[in-house]
C-alpha cells in the first residue's frame, strides 16, 4: 500500500479487518516503513485487533526501503531472496541490518506461513 505507513494502518483497519472476519484462513503483511523509529511496531500493532493477532505479520523496513534495495537489488531480487530464505529455513536477507529490528516478527511470519507456502520434507 502507497502512501506511507499510516496509511497502509488505516487501510487496514478500514478495508481488511472485516474481509480477515469473514475469511478465517486469511492472513495480511501490511509493511510499514519504520523510519528510525522504535516504537512504530508496538503502536502499529494497536491496531490490529486481537481476534487477528495471530493472522497479521508487519516484517517492515528500519528505514527506507530505497536503502533496502541499494543494499540487496531490486525489490523482484529481495523478494525472491526472502522467500528463498523461508523454503530453506535461511536467515540471509531476512536478518539484514534493515530488518533485524523486527526479528520476532519475521519469525512468527515464517513459523505461521512456511509450512503452506514451501512443501517441508520431513
Amino acid at each position: 500500500m502507497a502512501g506511507g505507513w499510516k496509511r497502509a494502518l488505516d487501510s487496514f483497519e478500514s478495508d481488511h479487518v472485516r474481509e480477515m472476519d469473514r475469511y478465517p484462513n486469511r492472513f495480511m503483511v501490511p509493511l510499514i516503513d519504520f523510519d528510525g523509529h522504535e516504537d512504530r511496531l508496538s503502536y502499529a500493532k494497536k491496531a490490529i485487533p486481537t481476534r487477528l493477532v495471530d493472522r497479521v505479520f508487519i516484517p517492515g523496513v528500519w528505514a527506507e526501503p530505497e536503502e533496502l534495495r541499494a543494499d540487496l537489488g531490486s525489490y523482484e531480487t529481495i523478494g525472491k531472496a526472502m522467500a528463498q530464505d523461508c523454503r530453506e529455513n535461511t536467515d540471509a536477507t531476512w536478518r539484514h541490518d534493515l530488518r533485524r529490528h523486527n526479528s520476532g516478527e519475521i519469525d512468527r511470519l515464517r513459523a505461521r506461513v512456511r509450512p503452506f507456502l514451501f512443501q517441508v520434507e520431513r
